[in-house]
């Protein structure tokens, strides 16, 4: 693993920064324990460079929301995550109002003989900062990395504003006035896929779909995150997931799911996988009962097998 970290990215209306290059990103994710493909480090240098937004697209459990965790890690620019629901609105996306301060406020004003006390509680003193007014507030330094996780479950409005906000990096609140970014956030949006999103949103970023990563690679990103689990043991996990994966499962296991089946074999001592143990250990990769009886009728005994062979 390079000891050297790289350098962090450039950024409008910045200095001391500089822009990377793909082999420097690669080693950077490497670095802080992601190991991506060259595809996905390729988006991630072009939405740099560019400044453009990367929207990740995926099966839960590929990477996608740890790509931002890790970019933040390696630029020194602060992680602002915004968890999208349905429902979502600006009052948890942008900004609100303290009203119990308000409240105090005007009541002290009004206990001391005080004017002039509603235009001062729709000041900045006030204001709640949610992830998307903080990450255009920035002013000095990397640039935040904004990463707006599961995008597919907010509704349409709130996509519809993410677009406008994403145009100009600008946001409006009428009691204050208009906030424009002076250097732009690094920003990662996620979906899961549980639903369309609006071809607007994904023409205005730069787009990946990630992947399961394949053999060697999985045998590589758990030997790093779970490194109590044996190489053998690494390898035999990574082919039992695999199979697990060409079984049409309602959620196929994830890289997660690959890490914590690994650790979870090798803090009960075990040095390669065996039936009984594989057994008990399912829910640790396999996460619905339903998957798990459709696992279990197609025989614990083939999966073993298959683990054991491709994993030698």
């Amino acid at each position: 693993m390079p000891d050297r970290q790289p350098a962090p990215v450039i950024a409008p209306g910045s200095s001391g920064f500089r822009s990377p290059s793909v082999e420097e990103i690669a080693e950077a994710l490497a670095a802080h324990h992601y190991l991506a493909d060259e595809g996905l480090v390729t988006s991630i240098y072009l939405a740099l460079a560019l400044h453009r937004p990367l929207f990740l697209e995926g099966e839960a459990g590929v990477g996608k929301t740890e790509v931002a965790k890790v970019l933040a890690t390696w630029t020194g620019g602060q992680l602002l995550r915004l968890q999208c629901y349905e429902g979502i609105d600006v009052s948890q996306a942008v900004y609100e109002w303290n009203y119990a301060r308000q409240l105090l406020h005007l009541r002290a004003a009004e206990s001391g003989g005080g004017g002039g006390t509603e235009d001062e509680v729709y000041s900045e003193r006030f204001l709640v900062r949610r992830p998307l007014l903080t990450a255009i507030e920035h002013a000095e330094g990397p640039p935040p990395v904004l990463l707006i996780d599961e995008v597919d479950r907010a509704d349409d409005e709130f996509e519809a504003f993410l677009l406008e906000f994403l145009a100009e990096y600008a946001l409006t609140i009428p009691e204050l006035g208009t906030f424009r970014a002076a250097q732009p956030p690094v920003v990662v949006i996620t979906s899961n896929r549980t639903r369309d999103v609006h071809d607007a949103l994904k023409r205005r970023c730069l787009y990946h779909w990630v992947e399961h990563p394949d053999f060697e690679r999985e045998v590589a990103i758990i030997r790093l995150r779970a490194p109590e689990a044996l190489p053998r043991l690494a390898r035999q996990v990574a082919a039992a997931v695999e199979t697990l994966r060409t079984m049409h499962l309602y959620k196929p296991p994830g890289v997660s799911e690959s890490i914590d089946w690994a650790a979870s074999l090798a803090a009960l001592g075990r040095t390669e996988v065996d039936e009984r143990t594989l057994e008990l250990t399912l829910g640790s990769v396999v996460k619905y009962r339903e998957d798990q009886a459709r696992v279990k009728s197609a025989g614990i005994g083939e999966l073993v097998r298959m683990a054991l062979s491709r994993g030698a």
